[in-house]
């Protein structure tokens, strides 16, 4: 049996150094709306414009609060979604070695 302190919580933190892309093939869309609807953090809204269909595609608005779950790639019937992982670049400063004999 798990202890209190080496369970994780199931919904990922607010803040991660991991970022998330939402690829959306506008043209593969058919607006079913599958995507915006069932997204648990709300990241993806209906576009107000169309494809070359005349359908309304999704537009990722909160991009920042995509944890990558992958609900919409996997709900979308059209396979017009795929979620990809950005890579971060940290901005650490690296300290430098000083000679020994210098002061």
């Amino acid at each position: 049996m798990l202890t209190r302190q080496e369970r994780t919580p199931i919904i990922p933190e607010e803040e991660s150094t991991t970022k998330y892309q939402i690829v959306i093939n506008e043209d593969w869309c058919k607006g079913c709306g599958f995507c915006y609807t069932f997204c648990p953090r709300e990241v993806l809204e209906k576009s107000t414009t169309f494809n070359t269909k005349g359908y309304y595609p999704p537009v990722a608005t909160k991009i920042d609060r995509c944890v990558g779950c992958g609900l919409c790639e996997a709900i979308c019937p059209d396979f017009a979604i795929h979620v990809e992982e950005k890579e971060i670049k940290s901005k650490t400063k690296t300290k430098t070695k000083s000679k020994k004999g210098e002061k």
